[in-house]
This record gives C-alpha cells, sequence and structure tokens, in this order.
C-alpha cells in the first residue's frame, strides 16, 4: 500500500511540476504589458519635451522653480528653491497630469489645453477662446491659439514659435 501510495505522490508531483513548466513557458511568450502609471503616451512625453524646453530650467527665479511650476502656500516648495533636473522634470509630469485632468472634459484635446495652460495658468486658459471654442465643439482654433503670445501688448517671437510648436505637436486634427 505504502508503494503505491508514493508512486501516486510522485505521480502528481511530476504532474504538478510539468503544469508550473507550461504555465512559465505560456507567460514567457506573452507579451508584458508596461503598469499603467509606468509608461506614459508618446504625445505626453512629447508635451514634456517641449514645456521643457520652452520654459527651461529656473534657478534663483523667485516664484518660478523648475521647468516653470508656480510655488504656492502648501505645495511643499518655497520660492527660489533650485531642483535637480530629475526633481524638476518629476514635478512637471505631476503638474501635467494635474493639468490634463482638470481639462478632461476635453477629451482628446485635454493635453493640448493642459499644456497652453501651464504657460497661462488655469485661470487664463479657461477664459481663453480657445477653451471656449472647444468647449462648444469648434474646433477651428489655430488662429486664436496662435494669437496667445503677447506680454504687455508686445508679440514675443519666442511665444509665437512656442505657440506655432505646441499648435503643430499636439493639436489632434
Amino acid at each position: 500500500m505504502s508503494n503505491s501510495s508514493s508512486s501516486f505522490s510522485l505521480s502528481q508531483n511530476a504532474s504538478c511540476s510539468f503544469l508550473v513548466l507550461i504555465a512559465l513557458l505560456i507567460f514567457s511568450y506573452l507579451p508584458s504589458f508596461p503598469k499603467a502609471s509606468s509608461k506614459s503616451s508618446p504625445a505626453f512625453e512629447k508635451a514634456i519635451a517641449l514645456l521643457k524646453k520652452y520654459e527651461g530650467l529656473h534657478k534663483n527665479h523667485g516664484s518660478l522653480i523648475g521647468y516653470g511650476h508656480l510655488v504656492v502656500k502648501g505645495d511643499g516648495y518655497r520660492p527660489g528653491d533650485n531642483l535637480s533636473e530629475a526633481q524638476a522634470e518629476r514635478l512637471l509630469r505631476k503638474d501635467l497630469k494635474k493639468l490634463c485632468k482638470e481639462f478632461r472634459q476635453l477629451g482628446k484635446d485635454s493635453l493640448f489645453m493642459a499644456v497652453f495652460a501651464y504657460n497661462l495658468g488655469s485661470g487664463g486658459a479657461t477664459r481663453s477662446s480657445v477653451y471656449k471654442s472647444l468647449m462648444a465643439g469648434n474646433r477651428n482654433i489655430k488662429a486664436s491659439y496662435l494669437s496667445y503670445c503677447t506680454s504687455k501688448g508686445k508679440v514675443i517671437s519666442q511665444l509665437q514659435k512656442r505657440r506655432q510648436e505646441e499648435y503643430d505637436t499636439l493639436f489632434v486634427l
């Protein structure tokens, strides 16, 4: 009796080992999917690159730190904080994700408006003709968007370049 019980136990172990081996083989051939939060979309990465390019890394710049983060009371930063590039990029990503959520009602235009708001501020962006047009379903916004390139009544050529590149890169037709 002990022989049959022990041979049954061996065949059961062999079956389990075989099933584990099959499962490992199957899972090793399945494509690996990144965690939702570990990778962002190509469009989000383009937005990050544009913001870094046009904002620049702020050092000793008062209430703007990192890549243009506006220090506000309670956010854990102080005016004049000098961040490393890695710290500044993490903060930029966090800020941009927050803005995307703020504009999520715009669907495919949420990232586009988030980038716009990163420069103008949320209030300025939501008061803009661009936002109002998109909310009304009007996607003919190019001229309006490109007109947001002034400071104190003067056209700033760097802002013109920025708006054109943002529109060409991020606006989904």
